[in-house]
């Protein structure tokens, strides 16, 4: 069956397919992730309920990791496990818009992430299976899943809006029914109740993509590879952990991922707090404003690393956190500084995540690397968010909420201290070889 689609398939290299792949792969998660950390406490869900909704992602990112991803690449064609796993995905999505029950959101949730999550790795393996030059093609194409996150935030500037109010308001034109659109952004239950949406979006869009991957170039089952082969390359992997400068590494990485996904896990709250007063409307967008400053850092990223080496760049990501939440702890009512410091989120995210991911590519010898990546995946993706995703919610609603009043700046004290721990860990902890300096800082 797929041998038949790919018949179909020009001879060129389909860059411009591979690049929308990415983008439509982002926008799904870009579409629900922001805002469901804000929804789950409105639907009366307590903080242990919270936290396991939250971690089917990361628990999927693991077992992706170790089972999922490896069973896939080998037993399916990688653009017809995409198409399966987005349609099961888009189904489940639009099953969330059904029900406010917990066993029926935590079941639909956790078959959403269980297909949606190994299928970040198997876009990965399609676009690098079609490229002649992937160390240039690949940034470009990658930037699409960027481009994905931003878009996916943008539309809810005039879904999540209150469309009474903008009636009421009689707008005069079309520049000035949009302005009042923008303007009277949804609150309190009228926002919960039109939350859902994030899930019709995204699995719309998740269906479409289920389409979209038929028409994919063929990339077939990758060869096997030895069980002991691969358990072997894990193994050699770990043992490299005990460099310290390795394993020092590895602990910032998991303080770092915590710190990055209590952002979040606080942020859709803080942001529509009586403090802040950012409009139900207007969170995504401010919050996607660091995705599109990831653009710009992603490409400067090789310069700085040539002029600040590994070390100093990793730093500054981390310290960048330590930044936005110093702002968030000190400055609530300055809603500008609110937005603007959400710049710092590509500077965190290409300073320290993916530096992280070049110096393992650096380091680490060819026929462990993938496996490297995996351990240091583990910490990004899966250990660090799960930690967040089962501290955060008891954190803001039972330890710095009393009487309906939080402390935000005590609780945001917390991931800006991490931060700058991490910051001195890397400063005092992290000294890779020289000839890994030389060779790509």
């Amino acid at each position: 069956m797929s041998a038949e689609v790919s018949v179909q398939q020009p001879a060129s290299r389909p860059r411009a397919r591979l690049f929308l792949m990415m983008l439509l792969q982002l926008f799904i998660w870009g579409a629900w992730f922001p805002l469901i950390f804000g929804y789950l406490p409105t639907l009366g869900f307590s903080p242990i309920e919270q936290s396991w909704i939250l971690n089917a992602f990361p628990v999927a990112a693991i077992a992706g990791l170790f089972f999922s991803n490896q069973f896939a690449d080998r037993n399916f064609a990688a653009e017809r496990f995409l198409s399966f796993s987005h349609l099961v995905g888009g189904l489940s999505m639009f099953g969330l818009t059904m029900t406010t029950d917990f066993w029926p959101f935590l079941i639909l949730m956790w078959v959403h992430c269980l297909f949606y999550v190994p299928t970040i790795s198997i876009t990965n393996s399609i676009a690098f299976a079609h490229m002649k030059d992937p160390a240039s093609e690949f940034g470009p194409i990658r930037m699409g899943g960027t481009l994905g996150w931003i878009l996916a935030a943008w539309p809810f500037a005039f879904i999540l809006v209150d469309w009474a109010a903008v009636r009421a308001a009689e707008p005069d034109g079309l520049i000035e029914l949009i302005g009042t659109a923008l303007g009277s952004g949804l609150t309190g239950d009228a926002l919960r109740a039109a939350t859902p949406w994030t899930f019709r979006v995204a699995g719309f869009t998740s269906l479409a993509l289920a389409l979209y991957a038929l028409f994919l170039p063929h990339t077939p089952a990758r060869k096997a590879v030895s069980e002991s082969m691969d358990k072997l390359a894990w193994l050699e992997a770990a043992k490299l952990l005990r460099h310290p400068f390795i394993l020092m590494l590895w602990i910032v990485t998991l303080a770092d991922s915590f710190v990055h996904n209590a952002f979040f896990n606080w942020a859709a709250v803080f942001f529509a707090s009586e403090a802040v007063g950012i409009p139900g409307n207007w969170i995504m967008p401010v919050m996607s404003i660091g995705q599109v400053a990831e653009i710009v850092t992603m490409i400067v990223l090789g310069t700085v690393l040539k002029k600040l080496g590994w070390r100093v760049t990793m730093m500054v990501g981390v310290l960048g956190y330590a930044l936005r939440f110093a702002v968030f702890a000190w400055f609530p009512e300055a809603t500008i500084f609110i937005v603007l410091v959400n710049l710092v989120h590509g500077i965190c995210y290409a300073f320290f995540f993916a530096t992280v991911y070049i110096f393992v590519d650096a380091y680490f010898p060819a026929d462990v690397r993938s496996s490297a990546q995996g351990l240091f995946n583990v910490m990004i993706l899966g250990v660090g968010a799960l930690i967040a995703n089962s501290i955060c919610p008891w954190l803001l609603q039972t330890v710095y909420t009393v009487d309906g009043i939080t402390d935000f700046k005590s609780m945001f004290i917390i991931p800006m201290t991490i931060s700058i721990l991490a910051a001195l860990l890397l400063a005092f902890g992290f000294r890779p070889p020289s000839d890994v300096i030389q060779s790509d800082a």
